[in-house]
């Protein structure tokens, strides 16, 4: 296996066990929480400073006007120290996970995997999503909290990420153009979701890819 999978999440859907617990499958690495550990010692600032900024949003008309260059090449060290800290740390888990990536195959749940390995081949990026109903059942008992305060959970998460997703990359968070492959947990379940990425996988290790251009009718025009 080489592929690395990257999963995105809506929060009570289940992107997070399904992530553990498709690494367990394939005898391979899940970075979660852990990624921020493995940024926080290569860059030299706290494990605690990551924490507090974890998939929380920001603002910097500088940032935007560099980011887009920072996927190819090294940020210069110059404009990196100027920078706001929590940008600093965003930063800093990039790289860390074109680190990982670069190790072998493994899974990593949010913090924009997707995005910082958008030109990776051995990518693939799936999106968990569910229907409000669905997550609100799994929070509530995951936590035991009432519905109401699950509901409100979900949704101040969900806003969270999404501004954080939609902020440090050119895509929309949980748009079908985002991502490889979106699944439904509310219809295929934490176990359908895991063996739909498994084929996913094997597909996409065992398919040649050609270029659509590349076809007949489109060579005709």
């Amino acid at each position: 296996m080489n592929t690395i999978v990257t999963i995105g999440r809506q929060f009570g859907s289940g992107g997070h066990q399904i992530g553990v617990e498709l690494a367990k499958e394939f005898g391979i690495p899940c970075y979660d929480k852990e990624l921020l550990e493995k940024a926080a010692k290569d860059s030299g600032l706290s494990k605690e400073l990551f924490e507090s900024q974890d998939e929380k949003p920001t603002g910097s008309f500088l940032f935007s006007l560099v980011m887009d260059t920072y996927s190819s090449t090294r940020f210069p060290s110059g404009l990196y120290a100027d920078m706001p800290l929590n940008q600093k740390i965003f930063l800093a888990q990039f790289e860390a996970i074109k680190k990982l990536a670069d190790q072998g195959p493994c899974v990593i749940i949010g913090r924009c995997a997707d995005y910082a390995l958008e030109y990776n081949p051995h990518c693939l990026s799936v999106f968990i999503h569910a229907p409000m109903e669905t997550r609100i059942k799994r929070v509530s008992e995951l936590f035991d909290i009432s519905v109401a305060k699950a509901k409100d959970r979900i949704i101040k998460t969900d806003k969270s990420r999404s501004s954080y997703y939609n902020y440090y990359t050119s895509k929309k968070w949980g748009d079908i153009d985002s991502y490889n492959l979106a699944i439904d947990t509310g219809v295929y379940g934490i176990n359908g979701a895991i063996e739909l990425i498994k084929k996913a996988i094997d597909v996409k290790e065992n398919t040649v890819v050609h270029n659509i251009y590349d076809e007949p009718f489109f060579s005709s025009l």
